[in-house]
C-alpha cells in the first residue's frame, strides 16, 4: 500500500487539531492539595478541609465571628496533627480519630449550648468515625444504651 502526501497531511492536520485540546484538558485538572487529594481538596478518603469542615459546622450550629476564628484554629492544629502521623504508622487511624474526637472536644467547649445540640446532632465523619452524643465525641446516645429489665 502506498501512502500519499495527501494521507500523510490530513494525519498530521488531525493530530495539530488533537494537541490543543489535550493541552487546555490538562490546564483546566483542578490542582490537588499538598499532602494527597481527593474528598474535595480534603486529604483524600472523603476527608474534608479544615475550610470545609468549619463550612459544615457554622451551617449545622451558626458560628459568630469570634467561634469561627478559634474553630478554625482548632481545626487547622488538628489537620497538621493527624498529616504528622506517618503514613507507616500501624496506629495511624487510632490516632487520627483520637486526635479529631479532641478537636470536636475543644470545638465542642466554645458553644453555647443550644449551639451544642445542634453539634451533637450532626451526622457521623466518614466511614465508622467520629459518632457524637449528648457526652460529647463518641459519647454514648441514649438509644445505644441497653434496657434494663
Amino acid at each position: 500500500m502506498k501512502i500519499s502526501p495527501k494521507s500523510v497531511l490530513m494525519a498530521l492536520a488531525l493530530g495539530l487539531a488533537i494537541v490543543p485540546a489535550i493541552s487546555m484538558a490538562e490546564e483546566a485538572a483542578p490542582a490537588r492539595p499538598p499532602g494527597g487529594g481527593g474528598g474535595g481538596g480534603g486529604g483524600g478518603r472523603g476527608r474534608m478541609s479544615p475550610e470545609q469542615r468549619l463550612a459544615q459546622i457554622d451551617t449545622a450550629v451558626t458560628l459568630t465571628a469570634e467561634q469561627k476564628t478559634k474553630v478554625t484554629a482548632i481545626l487547622t492544629k488538628s489537620t497538621a496533627a493527624a498529616q504528622a502521623i506517618p503514613q507507616d504508622d500501624a496506629d495511624r487511624r487510632t490516632k487520627g480519630q483520637e486526635i479529631r474526637a479532641a478537636a470536636d472536644r475543644e470545638i465542642r467547649a466554645l458553644l453555647t449550648a443550644e449551639q451544642q445540640v445542634k453539634f451533637d446532632a450532626m451526622p457521623q465523619r466518614g466511614p465508622g468515625g467520629g459518632g457524637r452524643g449528648p457526652g460529647g465525641p463518641g459519647g454514648e446516645k441514649p438509644m445505644d444504651k441497653p434496657k434494663q429489665e
